[in-house]
């Protein structure tokens, strides 16, 4: 079975990329970041999902992107809430964690070469997602452009690398309906940006509301809890 590193940050999104990794005959390395994040809470998300799909290791990366602050969930920024997600702003919002995907992709590279793997899973979105600029499909596809450029493995022919997104073209719902059909935990996974102590999402911050949203359109109840429904 080939080797894939998928990225997993215990969300709904990339929890269901790495079961479709699964799905298609892949044996998983997941690869998780501790980066200074309020919402830690996703990261006990992640060793469930990882745990429940069987992954052959699970990775988890310490870095500390606090130090550069710029962001409300790594800078004493709060978290926009809204009533709705017909409310969420058309710009790049405050949420978004500068060169956070970049930086996460280098790591995955890294292990990917020495695991001697040529496959990489991101579950990246381009409809219904909160307008990141390293979300988007072309960004992708160039940094796998370079990343082929960018290591012993490559330029010895050993791999060729190939980033999968296969969420890129889904809504929400089409990934929720994907996942319930992979079989995967959707209840274990955690989106909130910002929950409270115990680990409860608040049910208002974009991805709160967008995650609501595609439970709703795809016609299932969404069970995890929220401190406003």
């Amino acid at each position: 079975m080939p080797k894939a590193v998928c990225l997993l940050s215990g969300g709904l999104d990339s929890s269901t990329c790495m079961a479709i990794a699964r799905s298609e005959g892949f044996t998983c390395y997941a690869l998780s970041f501790d980066y200074g994040q309020r919402h830690r809470v996703e990261l006990e998300a992640a060793a469930k999902i990882a745990a429940s799909l069987g992954v052959k290791d699970h990775k988890l990366v310490r870095i500390d992107l606090r130090i550069f602050g710029q962001s409300a969930l790594t800078d004493d920024i709060a978290v926009p809430k809204h009533e709705s997600v017909d409310a969420l702003g058309q710009g790049i919002p405050i949420t978004y964690v500068p060169a956070r995907n970049t930086i996460f992709l280098s790591f995955a590279l890294a292990y990917a070469e020495v695991l001697e793997a040529s496959d990489i899973f991101i579950g990246v979105n381009a409809i219904d997602y909160s307008g990141y600029p390293d979300c988007r499909p072309q960004y992708i596809e160039a940094f796998e452009r370079m990343g082929n450029l960018a290591t012993k493995a490559g330029v010895e022919g050993r791999t060729k690398l190939k980033i999968h997104m296969p969420l890129a073209k889904l809504t929400k719902a089409g990934i929720v309906k994907q996942a319930l059909a992979l079989g995967l935990d959707v209840g274990a996974t955690h989106s909130c940006y910002d929950p409270n102590s115990d680990g409860v999402a608040c049910g208002r911050c974009d991805s709160c509301l967008l995650r609501k949203k595609g439970f709703e359109e795809a016609g299932v109840p969404d069970p995890l809890a929220y401190q406003v429904a």
